[in-house]
């Protein structure tokens, strides 16, 4: 095959889609609405920057170096690149991500059927990542499985939830929280709240997924590969966007259900059953097996892939490994992992941002590790003292939360501009490197 076919390249954006909607995407979004309320559009906005505009980008910025995480690294250093992408790859994969998949997909998808006890969960997790290894063992057979089988049911479902928050709202709009009352506010807790779907990374991730993808179908000509990973994410893009915008609505306007909510979950749950009662629950249970299952594999796809090149063990042996250590994980429950995952991520997504931002602008620079270290050594460091703050570890430095942008968790944002404005002019002013190595 030299060039892919409208319907398969829906296909592989279909698959992309399904890739990144996991759990994360489906509980974050009512939560988010709901302490929006009045203010939620400018909440939507902040969180489609994050839960869309950056995963979209990133996988621009690593179609266009024409490789995966360790290529868009590689200006830092070997050493560095290996840290910062294990670090990516276990915040995706066992640690936090993958586990989050088999909670969600439970609480949301079975415990309404079955109880929500240790035992139910701990069988659930043993099917769930024993079919999640099953798919995860073929990945050369991803689009066919999730691209054009499982992928067209879950866009259905999502499609009768989607158009039910709109036509169907449970209520008006509610009174916006202390954190949401104005639309600065609500626009940069909605940019945070955006990381916890964990999209940025994932798409670190799933880039050479996507790539790997066309490869199996036959696709030869690296012009393709760019062009063909670039239009698969606005599919998906799109489709996230919608998917977001109409969960926000469902959770702004479900106020008058679940006034004290703490997750999507109950959000969701209850305004399934209050609009659709016991069909509506199965409903929501396909959605979000689905879901899950798809992210969940593909997670573990990439996670094997990446550490099957790291470590002198098989692809087999590694899928095997982190299914059964994401399985132990996913039994601490839901609520343990979102309130572990927070300090990692706006400790990591700052790093993270500075990377898919400078490779965007790679054709810039002199010699990119000039501009690259000290960027992202600064993103570092206010992304330490943000998860430090977010531990209760300590408070943050008088000076930073006097920084714009610091009243939304964006206070790294005006140190990184200025070391990249400082860097890039000493790249301009200092001679180029001349071994193609350092170029």
């Amino acid at each position: 095959m030299t060039t892919l076919k409208t319907r398969d390249l829906m296909a592989l954006g279909f698959m992309t889609f399904a890739l990144f909607l996991g759990a994360g995407n489906i509980i974050f979004p009512p939560i988010v609405g709901l302490a929006a309320g009045e203010h939620l559009w400018s909440a939507a906005v902040g969180f489609l920057l994050t839960g869309v505009g950056l995963p979209l980008v990133t996988v621009v910025a690593l179609a266009r170096v024409g490789g995966g995480l360790q290529t868009i690294t590689a200006p830092i250093g070997k050493v560095a690149g290996v840290l910062l992408g294990a670090a990516v790859y276990l915040t995706i994969g066992p640690l936090f991500a993958t586990p989050r998949t088999a909670t969600v997909s439970f609480e949301l998808g079975v415990a309404p059927f079955v109880g929500n006890s240790p035992l139910a969960l701990g069988a659930y997790t043993v099917l769930y990542f024993g079919l999640t290894l099953l798919l995860a063992l073929f990945p050369g057979k991803l689009v066919d499985t999730i691209g054009k089988l499982i992928t067209p049911v879950l866009i259905l479902a999502l499609v009768v939830l989607g158009g039910a928050a709109f036509l169907l709202p449970a209520g008006t709009l509610s009174a916006s929280l202390p954190d949401y009352q104005s639309s600065s506010l609500a626009l940069g807790q909605g940019f945070v709240q955006g990381y916890q779907t964990m999209d940025a990374l994932a798409a670190l991730v799933f880039g050479i997924v996507i790539v790997n993808a066309i490869k199996d179908s036959g696709i030869a000509d690296t012009r393709l590969h760019t062009r063909y990973t670039i239009i698969a994410a606005v599919i998906a893009a799109t489709g996230l966007g919608l998917v977001y915008v109409s969960l926000i609505y469902l959770g702004a306007t479900s106020g008058g259900l679940v006034q004290s909510a703490s997750t999507g979950v109950q959000i969701l749950t209850t305004y399934v059953q209050h609009t659709f009662g016991a069909a509506g629950m199965v409903l929501l249970a396909v959605v979000i097996l689905l879901a899950c299952l798809t992210t969940g594999v593909g997670l573990v796809s990439a996670c094997g892939s990446y550490f099957s090149q790291l470590l002198p063990f098989s692809y087999r042996t590694v899928v095997i490994a982190l299914c059964v250590f994401s399985a132990v994980v996913a039994n601490q429950g839901l609520e343990q992992l979102i309130a572990v995952a927070v300090p990692v991520l706006v400790t990591v997504y700052p790093v993270a941002i500075a990377l898919v931002a400078l490779s965007l602008l790679s054709g810039c620079w002199k010699h990119a590790r000039r501009v690259y270290a000290p960027v992202m050594a600064v993103a570092l460091l206010l992304g330490l003292l943000d998860g430090a703050k977010a531990v209760g570890l300590m408070e943050l430095p008088a000076w930073i939360t006097t920084l714009p942008g610091a009243a939304m968790g964006m206070a790294w944002l005006t140190p990184v501009l200025a070391m990249l404005l400082l860097a890039a002019t000493a790249d301009h002013l200092l001679p180029a490197r001349s071994h193609p190595a350092q170029a």
